[in-house]
């Protein structure tokens, strides 16, 4: 038995969506806005706000009936289980740091302290709803051992 596989012909994903459940649209996109990201006024109505991260990220900030609507089962709690953790790579460790700052001032968390691993800088928010956000800086690449 063969364990190569073969490789399929790659396709192009021109954007990605992240639809994430939140209890209050209008404070989780207060939040989103005090990071510096935009809200996307083409993808928004009653139930949800679309948020542009960058040209080719956008999260879809969704009531929780919403978000039933597009995945009928259930919604994490948060307070208790992880949900998604969302890693956003950034350009200088000074960016990281301020993310991080602006997410505790609107209302978000961390669970830890900065990590300089070398070749990568990062830390951690959680948003209003308890999802989780990694950001980063890469100087390089993870030594070879």
């Amino acid at each position: 038995m063969s364990t190569t596989a073969t490789a399929a012909a790659p396709i192009t994903v021109q954007k990605l969506f992240v639809n994430l459940p939140v209890k209050d649209v209008q404070a989780s996109v207060a939040f989103f806005t005090a990071l510096g990201f935009s809200v996307d006024p083409n993808f928004c109505g009653e139930g949800g706000a679309s948020i542009s991260i960058n040209p080719q990220l956008t999260a879809m900030l969704l009531s929780h009936e919403m978000f039933r609507n597009f995945a009928p089962g259930g919604i994490a709690d948060t307070s208790k289980v992880n949900e998604v953790l969302l890693t956003l790579q950034l350009e200088s460790r000074e960016q990281v740091d301020e993310i991080v700052r602006r997410a505790r001032a609107a209302g978000g968390t961390t669970h830890g302290e900065p990590t300089d691993h070398g070749f990568m800088y990062d830390h951690d928010f959680i948003d209003l709803d308890g999802h989780g956000w990694g950001v980063c800086c890469m100087s390089g690449t993870p030594s070879q051992g």
